[in-house]
Parts: C-alpha cells; sequence; structure tokens
C-alpha cells in the first residue's frame, strides 16, 4: 500500500463475516460491519457520480446505489483467501471490501497513472486477477464462464473454493448464461450465480424482457440445480441471511445455485441515463425502494445503542472518502510511454520438455500432419501435469479429425474434457481455467464454429493482458481450409478476421513436423494462441518426425525454396501449391520464385521476407483466405510501405473469390487458387 493513502477508519477494520454473525440475534460488531461497508459503497458511489460531473472523471460512471444491501454481505462472507469472483458495474462494495486501498479504486475511476488497469480500461472495468476477482468486460454474460472456469482450477488445486458470478435481469436473456449454467451444472461447479434484479434494463422493464408470469430463479429446474430468491429492497437483514444459507449450501454441496436477488438502481443504467422513460409515481417507488434506510432501521431496531455508532461511522467514512479523494486527484495522468509495444504477455521460458517425440523414441516414421498433432497432445497431457484438452467430440470419438484419438482412455475425462455444444461458455471456462494455471487446448470442430466464441477469443482472452497483466495461456486449434467440399461453414479460413483483434497469436503450419513443433511452441506460450490447420494436409501424405530442440523458430517464416526472381509468401495448405508453381516455372520458364512458409501470422516477423524482396525485387501473396481484406493486404502493405522503391512491380496477390466457400467440387475449385491458376498469374506478371 503506498504510504500517502489515508488509513482506514477502524470501522472498516474488518472485512470478513460469517454466517452466524447475522443472526437471528446478529452481533453488534457484525452490524457495525455490516453498516460501515455499506454506508462506503454508497457514498463512494455518490461521490464519484459527483466528480463525473464535475467533468474530473471521464467516460462514464454506473453507480450501486441501491445494490450495497446484497453485495456488501455476500463479499463479507466470502472467503476471500479461496472463492473467485467477478463484480459487474453494480458492485463497487464488492472490489472494496474483496482487496484493495479505496485509493486504489478511484485510481481506476481517474484513470490516472496508479489506475490498476493501468488506465487502459474504463471505471468499474477492473478486478485483481492475483486475489481471483475478474476484471468484468461490458458482455456481462461471457464473465459467468470465466468463474466457473477459475473456480475448477481452484477446486483442482485442492481448495474449497466457491464461484460468485453475476448478471442483471437484462442478461438473463444472453445465451452464455444459459450455455454457463448448463455447464456447470454438468460439472458440478460450487458456483453461485446470482441474479441482480433491479427490474430494468437500461430503459427496457422487465416486462419487455421475459413473459409475464416468469421468475427467473426458477430457471434452475432446467439445469437440475436448486433456484431462491431473495428481496433485498424489503427486508435487507433477512435477505441477507438467506443468502449466506445459500452460499453455505453451495460450500457444503458443491454444487451450483441460481440465486435471484430483487435489488434498487436509485440512479438509472449510468450516470448519463435521464430516467424519462420512468413515470413519476414510478421513480418514486424506486427511490423508496432503497435498502439503506432500511438497513439503518434494521440496525437500530436490533440494538437501539448502536445509533452513536452509525452516526461516527457516517461521519468518519465523509472525512477518509474526500482525504482519499484529493490523494487521487493528485496522482499524475498516464504517459503514453507506459504502453507496451504489442499487447501480448512477455515471452515465456521454454518447457523442459523430455528430447521425446513418443514417449520411448525421439523419432516417428510414417506419421500423417494429423498424426503428428495427436503425438503433441499426447507428448503434452504425458509431460505436462497443468495441460488439458477440450471440445465437442474428443473422448471416446477422438475428435471429428482423430485429432484426440487414445487421449482420454489413457488421461481420463478430467483432463480430456468432452464438452457440451456450447463454443462460448467452454471457451470462458477454458480462459478461467488458464487464469488458474492450467494450460487448456481447445479443438473448435471447424474453425468456423469459433464465430459462435468471438467474444470470449478475442475481447476476453485476447483483451486480459493489456488490461489487467493477467497471463491467458490457452491454445485454440482450428481446422480450416477447403478443397474438401465441405461447404462454407466448414471451410473457411478466418485468419483476417480473428487477427484484426489485437492480443491474439496465430501459427499455421505447413508441413508434419512444423505442426507438431507449432503445438508445443503454443502450449508454453503465456498468451491466447490460434492455431490453423489445413484440414486437406491432415492425411496428405506420410511424414518423418523428430524431436526439435529448435520448436520455437516456427515464430518464424521458413525458407522453403530459394530463387532469384520473386519472393513469394504464403502458408498452410497453399505453401504446396506455392512449390509446385515454383517448380513448374523454373523447368519450363527458368524463372526461380523464392518461396517463403510464413507459419507465424501474429506476431509477424518479416525481417528474411524483407531482405528476400530487397534480392529479388518482386512480391507475390497467396493465401486461401477471401482476397478483399484477406490476410495478403496486411503483408503487402507492412512490407511496401517500407519497400516501396525496392519493387520493380506491383506486388500480386492471389486469393480466393470474394463469396462464401461453394460446395460442389467445380464450384469450390473455381472459388480458391489452384496450382495452373497460380502458374498462370505468375507467368503474366513475371512477364
Amino acid at each position: 500500500m503506498s504510504q500517502n493513502f489515508p488509513p482506514a477508519p477502524a470501522c472498516l477494520a474488518n472485512r470478513v463475516l460469517r454466517a452466524a454473525d447475522l443472526g437471528p440475534a446478529p452481533s453488534a460488531d457484525a452490524l457495525r460491519t455490516l453498516y460501515a461497508w455499506a454506508a462506503l459503497s454508497r457514498r463512494a458511489d455518490n461521490r464519484i457520480l459527483e466528480l463525473f460531473r464535475q467533468g474530473l472523471i471521464k467516460g462514464t460512471v454506473t453507480g450501486g446505489q441501491g445494490n450495497e444491501a446484497l453485495i456488501v454481505p455476500l463479499a463479507l462472507l466470502a472467503d476471500k483467501s479461496t472463492d473467485v469472483v467477478s463484480f459487474t458495474h453494480r458492485d463497487l462494495g464488492g472490489h472494496l471490501i474483496w482487496s484493495g486501498h479505496l485509493c486504489e479504486h478511484l485510481n481506476q475511476y481517474f484513470a490516472n497513472a496508479d489506475s490498476p488497469t493501468f488506465a487502459r480500461e474504463g471505471n468499474i472495468h477492473h478486478g485483481d486477477p492475483a486475489n481471483r476477482s475478474l476484471p468484468m468486460i461490458s458482455h456481462l454474460g461471457s464473465m459467468l464462464s470465466h468463474v466457473a472456469g477459475r473456480t475448477d482450477a481452484q477446486i483442482r488445486a485442492g481448495h474449497a473454493a466457491v464461484g460468485f458470478a453475476f448478471f442483471g435481469d437484462g442478461g438473463s436473456s444472453t445465451g452464455d448464461i444459459h450455455e454457463t449454467l448448463n455447464l456447470a451444472a454438468l460439472l458440478s461447479l460450487p458456483v453461485l450465480f446470482v441474479i441482480e434484479n433491479n427490474r430494468y434494463a437500461y430503459s427496457t422493464p422487465v416486462a419487455e424482457q421475459f413473459p409475464a408470469g416468469v421468475e427467473l430463479w426458477q430457471r434452475a429446474a432446467g439445469y437440475g440445480i436448486e433456484g431462491l430468491r431473495a428481496d433485498f429492497t424489503a427486508d435487507p437483514l433477512g435477505a441477507a441471511r438467506t443468502l449466506a444459507d445459500a452460499m453455505a449450501r453451495v460450500r457444503a454441496t458443491r454444487r451450483p445455485i441460481l440465486f435471484e436477488a430483487l435489488t434498487s438502481r436509485l440512479r438509472g443504467h449510468a450516470a448519463y441515463d435521464t430516467c424519462d422513460y420512468l413515470s413519476a409515481a414510478e421513480n418514486a417507488s424506486i427511490q423508496a425502494s432503497d435498502p439503506l434506510p432500511k438497513l439503518r432501521a434494521q440496525i437500530l431496531a436490533a440494538d437501539a445503542s448502536l445509533a452513536q455508532d452509525l452516526d461516527r461511522i457516517d461521519t468518519e467514512l465523509a472525512v477518509w472518502v474526500e482525504a482519499c479523494i484529493q490523494i487521487s486527484l493528485q496522482v499524475p495522468r498516464p504517459s503514453p510511454a507506459s504502453l507496451p509495444a504489442d499487447a501480448y504477455a512477455p515471452e515465456a521460458p521454454a518447457l523442459p520438455w523430455q528430447p521425446l517425440v513418443t514417449a520411448d523414441s525421439a523419432k516417428a516414421e510414417n506419421i500423417t500432419f494429423a498424426q503428428a498433432l495427436t503425438l503433441a497432445h499426447a507428448k503434452i497431457l504425458r509431460e505436462r501435469p497443468e495441460s488439458l484438452v477440450l471440445g465437442q467430440d474428443i473422448g471416446a470419438y477422438g475428435g471429428a479429425f482423430k485429432i484426440t484419438e487414445g487421449l482420454l482412455a489413457l488421461h481420463g475425462r478430467a483432463r480430456v474434457f468432452n464438452t457440451p455444444l456450447a463454443e462460448s461458455a467452454c471457451t470462458g471456462w477454458a480462459v478461467g481455467m488458464a487464469l488458474g494455471g492450467h494450460r487448456p487446448i481447445e479443438e473448435f470442430q471447424f474453425a468456423d464454429f469459433a464465430t459462435e466464441a468471438v467474444t470470449q477469443i478475442a475481447l476476453n482472452a485476447g483483451t486480459y493482458h493489456f488490461r489487467s497483466g493477467a497471463k491467458v495461456p490457452v491454445v485454440f486449434r482450428l481446422p480450416a481450409g477447403g478443397g474438401l467440399t465441405f461447404g462454407s461453414f466448414h471451410s473457411q479460413e478466418l485468419e483476417s478476421a480473428f487477427l484484426a483483434y489485437p492480443g491474439l497469436k496465430a501459427l499455421y503450419p505447413s508441413t508434419a513436423q512444423d505442426a507438431f513443433d507449432c503445438l508445443l511452441a503454443a502450449y508454453e506460450d503465456d498468451n491466447p494462441v490460434l492455431l490453423f490447420e489445413h484440414k486437406a494436409l491432415y492425411r496428405r501424405g506420410k511424414h518423418a518426425i523428430a524431436w526439435n530442440p529448435a520448436y520455437r523458430e516456427v515464430w518464424r517464416p521458413r525458407l522453403v525454396r530459394p530463387g532469384a526472381h520473386a519472393t513469394l509468401v504464403t502458408y498452410g495448405e497453399m505453401t504446396q501449391l506455392a512449390v509446385e508453381a515454383a517448380a513448374y516455372l523454373e523447368t519450363e520458364y527458368e524463372k526461380s520464385v523464392e518461396v517463403w512458409d510464413l507459419r507465424a501470422l501474429a506476431p509477424l516477423h518479416l525481417d528474411e521476407i524483407r531482405a528476400s524482396v530487397a534480392r529479388t525485387h518482386r512480391l507475390c501473396v497467396l493465401h486461401e483466405g477471401r482476397r478483399t481484406h484477406g490476410f495478403g493486404a496486411e503483408l503487402v502493405t507492412r512490407i511496401v510501405e517500407e519497400q516501396f522503391f525496392d519493387l520493380e512491380a506491383p506486388p500480386l496477390r492471389v486469393a480466393s473469390l470474394d463469396l462464401p466457400v461453394p460446395f460442389a467440387p467445380e464450384l469450390e475449385q473455381a472459388y480458391r487458387p489452384t496450382r495452373d491458376g497460380l502458374i498462370e498469374k505468375l507467368v503474366t506478371w513475371l512477364g
């Protein structure tokens, strides 16, 4: 803690309550603690709103005024040494109790140089990953699965942890929430799913969110779990006891519970919300539901002698909050120099791999591309206890392309997890597991299906290190590409779509040896890595692979074929087309084309290719993805913007048509690059 932080008043010394402390005859200490943290939460939220209106806080603010009766007892009752939580934008009180000094939280709102997110994330979008408080993103439904995964990691580490996941009445309509409830029930994860029902999603009332008569807590029955409800606006102490009982049951039974908490939203959705959609009578009813005065009244009804104590708490908090605000206002503004060169976690040291390909040999003969990936999976599971593999049909069936065949029998369901059809929740679970010390490898049946998990991959996993400093070591395996007449939903190349998002690394091997090496290199990286695998390579030919101590070289381009007249850059299955075309040109036209296999699509290392272009003075890029917004455009731009005067001809881009992938073989052949089509374009271009 900074020496400049004002010491907290004595009323905030305790951050822990036990269920027994709340009743039926709550202790005076418990009542003082409960009131102090609730009053601090309210005062801090109100002052933050005022500071925003004064222009001292930017963006916007979303207050938790009216939510204190729920979040304060929950945070006090949780075991902050082992439990997992992901607070939302109504839960400042929970952040204050879980960890950190008020000044640290204020620094987040001021987005100053000492902000816990390095001033890279807005307002309450922060957490404390090291202490299992997972920062939220605005796509609130996608946070539930992170809690499930991080809680699972705690359990596997031997901790009797409970997870706490929050969403609102509006969020209850999102698919991620239903996927995660089902997943948690399936895995019997001890997570308390809390619905913060304040009856409005921004301006949309519950009457326009779900049918009349629906009780959200009763949806628990559909997942085979318990559902409960408590009204924190009418009886704060009674509701807190119900909450404590629910938390204790989750901890004891190790089963999830869906808990609907009726709360108040006294200040609208956010600072800019005028609430003009509310009638005067409805607004008056909402203000009358404020739980804080009722909590104070209940405390005094239980122990009238506490009146002076509560007044003293209010006075102490007012002075302390103002002192903290003044400290945080004096923190310097962040410098753009603090931004890293990229959004990635630092390079991790190599893992101590055994110099073996199989369990007892440094080599393997007659191996397909697919079998090389199987051997890499087996090696990882055999040597790395933190590893696990997940995906649809990867268990007894061995995956759609048999990459995981035999792994379940050797390692069991705990490490080879056959997932339900829920790409988003299962990806979020994998992210949570990665945050908890595991290194998951997730297989998507087809790269196309990863579009169901874009938020989890791109906005959660890809941004985690940038916005919180936490590492997310997870591999997403994406069987991609056409040529097998699988149609438009099983054949796409999506590297350009995913790599438009920062923070993701990507590898795309073209040989069996590189496939083996790529999985090892991706696995030990501390960032989320996309591993694209062209399906047409899975069983094309048999190869020998060997233990390669330099397996990390897959992060740099590979010179496949030297040449003097042009530089051709490609990756994946297109590498084979490039080699065939280059051989033909050299035989028939005496033109030698230098072929480079990019291998790593992100981060891009182009020094070797730049040197090649400087020698050959021509650049061709070849990829199977569509031409418009295709990855080749980025490659050309990166090179030409620095080497324009090295070129003696415009760059050549060869790619697929700007269409969905067609089904019939005749149409698909016309859609994607072919050997003969590439040769024709190169001959015309070379002149």
